[in-house]
């Protein structure tokens, strides 16, 4: 049976602050609803002291944001780019059109289509996330999106030129400097500046979460991507100081971020924590990932890999970073997790970064019955339906007459009759 050497905070507790951020989130959503831009610009104002005469970027600041890096930045978002451009091609190769005759003269298919519009929300108050840019916008470019737009908060008071080059470069058609809630809420209700959509994608912290929540159905999403969580599965293949580094490298990301630790190995788990503990003295981002470790940090010791895969998939976790000596065998085994990183040679923030993979992953269980973001999720596929003789639809048309009868739906049994009724005659001549 397993053993938890360190457990995070109370669900209880945490139920406590989703529910002040729902409330939250709801009010902002109803003002942006009513008033539009000038609620857009006094959120915007009042969260992150920012409301410029226009949100929306123009070629001037774009070039501005392309000469305030240098050479090398823009080559190593270049880079990073082109892997993830270079596996969502993969993806949309992999999705094909059908169209095949069933029964004689009958003809069924489905297209792809992508949706015609997509917000991509880059988060950016806290730590420039550069990669959602290629995450979401580069992904929904290889899918054929019509129309893009892309939004991300200002960092430090101004909005932050590598996000703004990122974004460029990704083929956004629309860039805004804005963040938040109000973001959110402009693209999906529209505003007299802001020309609504049909999806909106990307991670951000817990409010932004919330509003893709409630405005989901109004537009679709990808997931609710909430606060980075990771889970590390090692065996004594590995040490505690890599362990620990994973660990935290994962927990900087905020002060609610799960970070855990499963092994078989009570050793290796003493040994991570007291690793922990030492480099927290030296990250110069200890704050964030002291906090995170102290409230949400586990470390649980299993039994054997078998016990280990069952508590893993229960948790289904955001990232999950494999380092055993058999890393396949979690990859045969495992069904509950947003992505594997496999064998201590890859890690977390390669997939995070530039490895080529979406970083946008389903958190807090939802890895249960979802994917991440990847380029299917802007793809609808649709089906279609062909009948080309008369035999068919009489065929057909009997056998759906009997079935409307069980259910009692007079007027589709109708549809069905009056088909028979007329190319029966047909038939039958």
């Amino acid at each position: 049976m397993a053993k938890y050497l360190k457990t995070g905070i109370s669900e209880t507790a945490a139920e406590e602050a989703d529910a002040g951020v729902r409330a939250t989130v709801e009010a902002i959503i109803q003002d942006i609803k009513a008033r539009g831009d000038d609620a857009v610009r006094y959120w915007s104002s009042k969260f992150d002291n920012w409301a410029p005469d226009d949100f929306r970027l123009g070629p001037d600041a774009i070039d501005a944001a392309y000469r305030a890096l240098s050479l090398q930045t823009i080559e190593d978002i270049r880079f990073a780019q082109t892997q993830v451009r270079n596996f969502a091609q993969i993806q949309r190769d992999a999705l094909k059109d059908v169209e095949v005759e069933t029964l004689p003269g009958v003809v069924l298919g489905h297209k792809n289509l992508p949706v015609n519009s997509v917000g991509c929300y880059v988060p950016g108050g806290k730590y420039p996330l550069v990669a959602s840019a290629h995450m979401s916008v580069v992904t929904a470019k290889v899918a054929g999106v019509k129309r893009i737009v892309s939004v991300a908060p200002p960092y430090q008071g101004v909005p932050n030129p590598a996000i703004v080059v990122a974004m460029h470069m990704a083929g956004a058609d629309e860039i805004y400097c804005i963040g938040g809630v109000q973001a959110v809420a402009a693209m999906a209700l529209g505003t007299s500046t802001i020309a609504p959509v049909d999806m909106i994608v990307g991670p951000g912290n817990a409010y932004v979460a919330e509003a893709k929540r409630q405005l989901f159905g109004r537009i679709g999403i990808d997931l609710l991507a909430g606060p980075t969580e990771t889970l590390v599965i090692a065996d004594e293949s590995v040490d505690g100081e890599l362990c620990a580094a994973d660990l935290l490298g994962q927990a900087e990301h905020g002060p609610n971020s799960p970070a855990v630790l499963l092994t078989n190995s009570e050793k290796l788990a003493r040994d991570t924590m007291a690793e922990i503990e030492r480099q927290l003295t030296i990250l110069p981002t200890a704050a964030i990932a002291g906090k995170a470790w102290a409230d949400y940090g586990q470390v649980i010791v299993a039994d054997s890999y078998e016990e280990m895969v069952t508590i893993a998939d229960q948790i289904a976790s955001e990232h999950v970073q494999v380092m055993t000596r058999d890393p396949d065998y979690f990859l045969k085994n495992m069904t509950n997790y947003g992505a594997l990183f496999l064998g201590s040679r890859t890690n977390v923030s390669y997939g995070d970064k530039v490895i080529g993979t979406n970083h946008t992953l389903p958190t807090r269980g939802n890895a249960r019955f979802t994917g991440g973001l990847w380029v299917g999720k802007f793809i609808k596929t649709c089906t279609y339906q062909r009948v080309l003789t008369d035999e068919a639809s009489v065929m057909i048309g009997e056998y759906c007459s009997r079935l409307c009868a069980i259910e009692g739906f007079a007027g589709h049994k109708e549809q069905a009759d009056i088909r028979v009724r007329r190319y029966g005659k047909k038939e039958a001549a």
